[in-house]
């Protein structure tokens, strides 16, 4: 066996060849999450065919805006006139015969209106002094006013008859979803719009889906941005609900913006409207880590759910670029979306020197040891 001789400046050499092998490779090695796009478009190369890299420019915002397709309501919704109520069962009515009150309160005037009240029975008839059993469901209610008035008139002289519903329950809209107030709410002589229905529902912003409210009539469902309403022109309003509507306001957990990266607080949002811009993202976020981030590797990657059947786009805008605040502001995100910021070169240097320095300090440790090796041995 030869003994092993181990100077420090050996190992000092070799502390440094790594070290300069490390520089030399640049920060390919460093640690920490990068996105290296020198692939992309290369023939040949696995990436083109799987990622499409686009920069971020006013000619892409152009070209953006000019394809856009403004949400609009469908024609058949707004078709669509509420027409004068009609009676139907289970809800209760109240008639007012004047000079007769045997006839407009037969359980005395100091009981509850609601006990004066007459229901419309499962089979459509309600019972009335005089009169016996009468149809109600399917008239309106200046039709049934009419009806009572001209069969009261072979018991009472001249009858004015006034007739109101009291509580309605045989038309109603379902409402579900991100409201407040979930379950059925009545159809009523007043037309009640879709915008009617939310604001009595109660919106809850903060975990609703604004662009994708959902109202099902007829076995068709049609999905109504809430959110266009403040665009002029938008028609929402004019959308009126019928009996069997049911309006259905999804959850926004399921729409999601991921921002990665060099970013002051990394983080998934939920996707509240149709239009959430780049910079709308990167501003909820805190914006750029700016003594780590590059500028010029702000990345928006889109489709990455459907890598199997097409290419993922990879949107690049070059931060550093005087107009990039102004294209950040056009450029409008979808769900799903991954905003990533890559690390400046300084960055990703220190973190390959952290990585380094224990491995150095093992180096070192190793030197000193193997020079008090040497006097040992010469003593």
């Amino acid at each position: 066996m030869f003994p092993l001789q181990v100077s420090s400046m050996m190992i000092r050499s070799l502390s440094l060849a790594v070290l300069a092998g490390f520089a030399l490779q640049g920060c390919m090695f460093a640690p920490g999450q990068y996105l290296d796009t020198s692939e992309i478009g290369t023939e040949g190369s696995p990436e083109s065919s799987r990622v499409e890299l686009i920069p971020i420019t006013p000619k892409l915002i152009a070209q953006n805006a000019a394809t856009y397709v403004s949400s609009s309501v469908p024609a058949e919704l707004l078709a669509f006139k509420p027409a004068a109520y009609r009676i139907g069962a289970n809800d209760v009515l109240y008639i007012t015969v004047w000079d007769h009150p045997e006839l407009t309160a037969p359980s005395g005037p100091q009981q509850q209106i609601d006990s004066n009240g007459r229901l419309v029975r499962p089979d459509g008839t309600i019972f009335y002094p005089y009169i016996g059993q009468l149809d109600a469901a399917g008239k309106t209610i200046e039709e049934l006013r009419t009806a009572i008035s001209d069969r009261l008139r072979q018991y009472v002289d001249s009858p004015q008859v006034d007739l109101n519903v009291l509580r309605f329950a045989s038309q109603k809209a379902i409402l579900a979803g991100a409201v407040s107030k979930a379950g059925p709410m009545p159809i009523t002589t007043s037309p009640l719009s879709v915008i009617e229905a939310l604001g009595a529902a109660g919106i809850q912003p903060s975990v609703a889906d604004l662009s994708g409210l959902i109202l099902t009539r007829d076995g068709h469902e049609y999905v109504l941005d809430i959110d266009a309403l403040n665009n002029s022109g938008s028609q929402l309003h004019n959308v009126f609900l019928k009996d069997g509507d049911q309006l259905y306001l999804p959850y926004n957990d399921r729409k999601k913006i991921y921002v990665m990266g060099e970013v002051l607080s990394p983080q998934a949002i939920r996707f509240k409207t149709k239009n959430m811009s780049l910079a709308d993202v990167v501003g909820s976020v805190g914006g750029l880590n700016q003594t780590t981030s590059n500028g010029n590797a702000l990345y928006v990657i889109r489709g990455a759910e459907n890598l199997e059947t097409q290419p993922v786009k990879v949107f690049q805008l070059d931060g550093e670029s005087p107009v990039s605040f102004a294209v950040a502001s056009h450029f409008e995100l979808k769900p799903q979306d991954i905003v990533y910021v890559g690390p400046a070169q300084v960055t990703r240097w220190n973190r390959l020197i952290s990585q380094l320095l224990p491995s150095a300090t093992i180096l070192g440790t190793g030197a000193a040891a193997g020079n008090n090796l040497s006097e040992a041995s010469s003593r």
